[in-house]
């Protein structure tokens, strides 16, 4: 058995091998075209670089990679900056349930795209903190409704500007038209 290090070791040399044949074959093509249009050895090596590239997997150039990278970022300035202990799907939670008003525990969970678990527990640590009241639907006893507190109410506003130094400073690097086009390509990604 190949240890990882001995993988690794492996691949290398069979990129470099793929590589240095695919050199070899187009510059050896290259020179035997009759008549042909002179040509850049560096150019016809960037080329066989940039389509080897794209054949080999850089697990730092992968978007997953990239999106959780960024993520990590914006959890850690969420984490410094949230008021009230909250964590994201409570601020989740409670920023759309006083941008929507009154609603059933499934229908939070669907605008904030929480499964029905999550939603649910979410929902008792917001209770336990006296910042969510649950009440029976008097049309439909099968049914809870969410309702903010005043406590809860009264932090809203905070809760807001927190949200916008958050998204402020996890966009910090970009550039006021990078921050308009990474926000749309998210949005066309969701």
């Amino acid at each position: 058995m190949i240890c990882a290090r001995g993988r690794a070791r492996a691949l290398q040399v069979y990129q470099q091998t793929t590589l240095a044949l695919a050199c070899r074959r187009a510059l050896s093509y290259a020179r035997e075209r009759p008549r042909a249009a002179p040509f850049d050895r560096y150019q016809v090596l960037e080329q066989i670089s940039l389509d080897m590239k794209e054949k080999t997997y850089l697990l730092n150039e992968q978007v997953g990679f990239l999106m959780r990278l960024a993520n990590q970022r914006h959890s850690s300035i969420f984490q410094e900056l949230v008021p009230h202990g909250l964590t994201a799907t409570q601020f989740a939670a409670v920023v759309k349930l006083a941008e929507i008003g009154e609603c059933s525990q499934n229908e939070l969970g669907r605008q904030t795209a929480m499964d029905v678990a999550t939603i649910k527990g979410v929902i008792e640590r917001l209770k336990r903190k006296d910042m969510v009241t649950i009440q029976a639907d008097p049309n439909d006893k099968r049914r809870s409704l969410l309702s903010l507190t005043a406590a809860a109410k009264g932090i809203i506003s905070e809760l807001h500007d927190a949200g916008h130094a958050i998204t402020r400073l996890t966009l910090s690097p970009l550039s006021a038209a990078e921050q308009k086009t990474l926000l749309r390509l998210l949005d066309k990604l969701a």
